[in-house]
């Protein structure tokens, strides 16, 4: 066993982006600072989720623009066929960049970091273990602050049992060896929705299962309809409020039986992808010994992430949804800069922006309309369809729209909704506009470039009151 104690301002377990992040604003901060992860530095989002995912759903779009759209624009291609294996490789490869640059970013910090797995043994005191040889210790860490971002791991369905072969989850969707004839997706959350596009664009039939009445179901009912429409051009198969009763496989196939209200169904294919979203990562070292309290099934924190146990913090996906890689990001900085005496302003969860990267794209920031009646705000809606945009039509991409909710009392923005080619990126403008409490008045009197796809953010803004000039 390791007899030295090495003594650290802040140490942060798991090295996902709300971990890194975390570790490098304390290093900036002039704190002495370790990171621990056995994993590449990144987390699930770099190395098996935000990064990868968005190369590979590159080459679907690709595939679909030389398939429909370059004909369109009078280009005469012919697709020979696809190199899977390439393109499962490129995705690897920028995932591995990505990493790369992130272990670079903490070296130069001049940030600790221990390339093994971590345990708590004590008040503040983590033995790191040889990742290849758990009962070889490498060093003893201890911590004023222990910051936990140790990230989620994928939540699986009772009854079925996760082989990694034919019932898979996302990891092993990145790395299939060839395409599969038939796919069936569990769940449309972000995740399920993104796969489900990368396999249906690439000539894959996909069947998509959703228990809730729509698809990526935390979004506007307007924007899931007009992804379910898209998806259901490509010849996707897509069944909502449905309920799985049992995935089971049958030699080379899986057979998934559902329950809905139109009666039971039976699918079947090559894979199946369960999708339904994440819990905790909470297992395998030795967390319970903290004594820290949980809430459903998460770390419990404060505005700063204090948890209930002195020196001990929670950040990300292991406190809870929603999970997502900027949030965690943010709630690191804020964390970090609360142990320094920087009185960050705490993180306003109702602004935190949400985007899917299938075709076409889904960002939303603030509240749905749905949720506006639920907690009885009254507001006015001003909607801009891509299909009135100039850019939109000279670029082939018309599919979508702007939708703007402003509060009907004092006129701020309290949320936005965009699907078309390049929501993800438009976002951005809106997130900036609700965190300002703009009115629309104020964003339809910004200037927005022409000819521009955010055009349609200044015309939604006006069509909310009726002075729209484009439709």
């Amino acid at each position: 066993m390791a007899k030295d104690i090495k003594k650290f301002d802040t140490v942060v377990l798991g090295g996902g982006p709300g971990g890194y992040v975390a570790a490098i604003r304390a290093a900036q901060l002039g704190m002495s600072t370790c990171v621990i992860d056995e994993q590449p530095l990144g987390g699930v989002c770099v190395n098996w989720g935000c990064i990868p995912s968005k190369a590979l759903l590159k080459t679907a779009e690709t595939y679909q623009d030389i398939k429909h759209l370059a004909p369109e624009l009078g280009i005469q291609a012919e697709i020979k066929g696809l190199d899977w294996k390439r393109i499962i490789k490129r995705s690897r490869e920028v995932s591995e960049k990505n990493s790369s640059g992130v272990e670079f970013l903490v070296k130069r910090g001049k940030i600790h970091r221990p390339d093994g797995r971590f345990r708590i043994i004590g008040d503040r005191t983590i033995e790191v273990l040889n990742k290849n040889d758990r009962r070889t210790v490498l060093e003893t860490i201890q911590g004023e602050h222990v910051i936990i971002a140790t990230g989620s791991v994928n939540r699986n369905l009772p009854g079925v049992e996760i082989d990694g072969k034919q019932i898979i989850t996302y990891k092993e969707a990145m790395l299939q060896e060839k395409q599969p004839k038939d796919l069936i997706v569990i769940g449309a959350g972000a995740i399920g929705v993104e796969f489900a596009y990368f396999y249906a664009a690439l000539g894959t039939k996909v069947t998509l299962i959703e228990l809730l009445p729509q698809i990526l179901p935390v979004e506007d009912a307007d924007s899931s309809k007009a992804v379910a429409l898209a998806f259901r051009k490509l010849g996707m198969d897509i069944h909502t409020s449905t309920t799985v009763e049992a995935v089971t496989k049958s030699g080379k196939q899986v057979v998934v039986k559902t329950k809905s209200d139109k009666g039971k169904n039976e699918f079947k294919g090559d894979l199946c992808l369960v999708a339904i979203g994440f819990q905790a990562n909470l297992k395998d070292w030795n967390f319970e010994s903290t004594g820290i309290a949980l809430d459903k099934g998460y770390i419990k924190v404060d505005e700063f992430y204090r948890t209930d146990k002195s020196g001990y913090y929670a950040i990300g996906d292991v406190i809870g949804p929603p999970q997502l890689a900027h949030l965690a990001s943010h709630e690191g900085i804020v964390c970090v800069e609360s142990i320094a005496g920087k009185s960050p302003r705490p993180i306003d969860y109702t602004s935190v922006p949400g985007c899917t990267y299938c075709q076409p794209q889904v960002a939303s920031v603030g509240y749905t309309e749905a949720k506006c009646k639920e907690l009885g705000i009254k507001y006015k809606a001003g909607k801009f369809p891509f299909s009135a945009s100039g850019k939109a039509r000279a670029v082939g991409h018309t599919d979508g729209f702007v939708k703007l909710l402003f509060e009907e009392e004092f006129g701020g923005l309290i949320g936005a909704h965009i699907v078309g080619s390049e929501a993800t990126e438009m976002i951005s403008e809106l997130c900036v506009a609700k965190a300002l409490e703009a009115t629309a008045e104020s964003i339809f009197e910004v200037m927005h470039p022409h000819p521009t796809l955010s055009e349609a953010v200044m015309e939604a803004a006006a069509a909310a009151y009726g002075h729209a000039i484009h439709i």
